[in-house]
Order: structure tokens, then C-alpha cells, then sequence
């Protein structure tokens, strides 16, 4: 049965945690902290809302910004990756936008995860620009922000 997805609610901060962190573990060859905290939570919470699988093995980060939506972090627990989770949840992302009146979705990713581009490109995403690597995200390895967008 294809999972479900739907706004996370106050109290399943931790798991959209656990996920998040699991998730970006990966990037530990560049970045030794992790990717969320409860800080950078709630300050995220603050501006937008994260959509979560019902069996909690993935979530998104999703901000309406006017005519654009941003995503990110999409995260899927490793054990679920690869399992179209992934792609679930930059759907509902996209529908999530698109009810609240947006016309584009903005995606940033960082140039050292080489599989990401292409990834986004097969959703119909392309490259818009860089930018620069948050200053205070200390890095072990030079790195930059990948812009990439779509209509709606």
C-alpha cells in the first residue's frame, strides 16, 4: 500500500528529527552537524510546515513564499530509500503549493551530492543558479548551493 502523506502535527517534532538527521548522514563527508536541530526546528516551523509520510519513513519542509513555494530538506529514513518515498513526498510538496495559490517550487541542493541534480531534473527541475554555502555551516570541503526550479 503506497504511504500517505499529510501536515505534521506539533508533537511529532522528534521523528521529523530522527528522519531528517538519518536522512542527511550521508553528508558527513562534508558537514559534521547535523542537519536539524531543535532550534533550526523551530525556526523553520516558524515560516512553513512539514508534510510527513503516514508510517513516518519521510518528510518534507514546505514554505509558501508569495507565487513560489520552497522545499527542503526532503528527507527519507535510509531503510526507505529507493522506495519512491522521495518523489511522494516532492508530489505533495508540489500539490501542497499549488492549492495555496503557487506557481513555481524552489529547491536549493549542494553541489557535493552529485546524484541530486539529475534526481530533481527527472521531477522536471531545472538549474537556476548558485549560491553561496551558509557562513555558519562550517564546511571539511568547499561547497555551493545549486538553485533549481519548476512551473507549477
Amino acid at each position: 500500500m503506497r504511504p500517505t502523506v499529510r501536515v505534521a502535527e506539533a508533537h511529532e517534532s522528534e521523528e521529523i528529527l530522527r528522519i531528517t538527521n538519518a536522512a542527511y548522514r550521508v553528508e558527513r563527508f562534508f558537514i559534521e552537524t547535523d542537519r536539524l536541530d531543535g532550534e533550526r526546528l523551530g525556526v523553520l516551523l516558524s515560516k512553513g510546515v512539514f508534510l510527513i509520510t503516514d508510517a513516518m519513513t519521510g518528510c518534507v519542509y514546505v514554505e509558501l513564499r508569495g507565487e513560489r513555494a520552497y522545499f527542503g530538506p526532503l528527507s527519507v529514513d535510509p531503510v526507505c530509500q529507493g522506495s519512491g518515498t522521495g518523489k511522494l513526498l516532492v508530489k505533495a510538496a508540489e500539490e501542497y503549493a499549488r492549492t495555496h495559490g503557487c506557481r513555481f517550487m524552489d529547491l536549493r541542493i549542494v553541489n557535493l551530492r552529485e546524484e541530486l541534480p539529475g534526481f530533481y531534473r527527472k521531477l522536471g527541475y531545472t538549474e537556476t543558479g548558485t549560491e553561496s554555502f551558509p557562513e555558519d555551516e562550517p564546511t571539511k570541503l568547499p561547497c555551493h548551493l545549486i538553485r533549481m526550479s519548476r512551473e507549477l
